[in-house]
């Protein structure tokens, strides 16, 4: 059984009102120093095939993330 991470997050170039609320926040909580924050997905996937990786890149690039606007990552956790 292998474990995939797959990590989502928006495009650089597309507008995240989630991450520019959370960096509205932050000075209040006393974080001053902090300059940008982007929200993302991040799923953990057991995989019992062979080709794990291969496999949750398909799921990752049909389900899990919209690739017009999302750009993700996969890879084997040990």
């Amino acid at each position: 059984m292998a474990k995939v991470v797959v990590d989502v997050m928006l495009k650089p170039e597309i507008l995240d009102p989630q991450g520019q609320a959370i960096q509205r926040a932050l000075p209040s909580l006393g974080f001053d120093s902090v300059t940008s924050v982007r929200q993302g997905k991040h799923f953990e996937v057991e995989v019992g095939d062979a080709d794990a990786l291969a496999v949750v890149d398909k799921i990752a690039g049909t389900l899990l993330a919209n690739p017009v606007i999302e750009d993700y990552a996969v890879r084997l956790v040990d």
